[in-house]
């Protein structure tokens, strides 16, 4: 092989990054977290952790899979757990930016914020950005105050889970199912025929106890809520900043620094430095700097066919326009 090769240089995601073929095994190797001043001054810190893009509990890779990026689950458990041997770490503010995600992966980031909470009894304020939807809103449940920007899209509570039907097409290109199989149901959401009465009903039975798992969340963590709306509230429509303001599904309609500042008055600081948690081939330089990843997006059709092929279909809190009947 050509020592040329060695440099020839990979691109990967979206955001126009590149690395060389010489720095591959630095970044499958050690990447400890590293703390950063993003603004303020004083002893007293606020540590800002990004919840962007879909949640995931799984590694997401780039470049033909010879990177790989850390999943959601892994990167705010990696980042709180070094954030609870600081005592100097007073507030955690959730910048929250995704349309949500996997049905555990959302439960799991969920659940590592509220152990930390109870550990550390520190406050947790969640600042929404753009999109803050169905496991973008149930990870914010666990945050003592929701500040939402006032160009915010939040709400879809609800529950989807996307199966594709590809007997009508295989049909047409001579193609027949032939599966095996032992239990009248274990072929259940194949996409090789359609689903029965029965199955249908199976799917909704288990789609209807996860969405009563959302909404026991949203009370839980909402006291605010006008539980005389709670149907509405909670059958998967969106609302912006000012009518989740009126329902009670957020507190307090400002920006990011609205949200710092909100921190520092639950913290009861008067001063502190606005921190973030960054790998080596990171960077942060300011408060809007995000860790990883583009801008939150929300996909007509978010389905990776390929993935769909591989891990079967997922139960998700996501909102998903475009997906459905």
């Amino acid at each position: 092989m050509r020592a040329g090769l060695a440099l020839v240089a990979l691109a990967f995601g979206t955001s126009g990054c590149f690395v060389s073929l010489g720095s591959l095994g630095a970044l499958r190797g050690e990447r400890p977290l590293r703390e950063t001043t993003l603004e303020g001054e004083g002893r007293a810190k606020i540590l800002l952790v990004d919840i962007s893009n879909v949640i995931t509990d799984l590694p997401t890779k780039h470049a033909f899979g010879l990177l790989e990026e850390e999943s959601t689950v892994e990167r705010v458990h990696a980042e709180l757990k070094k954030a609870a041997d600081d005592e100097r770490v007073k507030a955690i503010v959730l910048r929250v930016n995704s349309p949500g995600g996997g049905v555990t992966a959302s439960d799991d980031v969920y659940g590592e914020i509220v152990r930390f909470k109870k550990e550390r009894k520190v406050p947790v304020v969640a600042a929404f950005g753009d999109v803050a939807a169905s496991g973008g809103y149930y990870v914010a449940c666990a945050a003592d105050r929701i500040v939402a920007h006032p160009t915010t899209v939040t709400g879809s509570i609800g529950v989807i889970m996307t199966s594709l039907n590809l007997e009508g097409l295989l049909a047409k290109v001579g193609v027949r199912n032939q599966t095996f199989k032992a239990g009248e149901h274990k072929d259940i959401l194949s996409p090789l025929r359609g689903a029965t009465a029965e199955e249908r009903r199976i799917v909704q039975s288990i789609l209807d106890d996860l969405h009563a798992r959302f909404v026991s969340v949203v009370r839980e963590g909402r006291p605010k809520l006008d539980v005389s709306r709670l149907a509405e509230l909670t059958d998967g429509r969106i609302f912006d900043a000012p009518q989740a303001l009126q329902a009670g599904l957020i507190d307090q309609i400002g920006d990011l620094h609205a949200a710092i500042d909100a921190a520092k008055a639950a913290a009861q600081v008067d001063e502190a430095r606005v921190v973030a948690y960054r790998r080596p081939d990171e960077t942060r330089e300011n408060i809007y700097s995000a860790a990883r990843g583009a801008p939150a997006q929300v996909n007509l059709l978010p389905v990776d066919l390929g993935a769909l092929a591989a891990s079967g279909p997922r139960f998700m809190y996501l909102w998903a326009p475009g997906v459905g009947e």
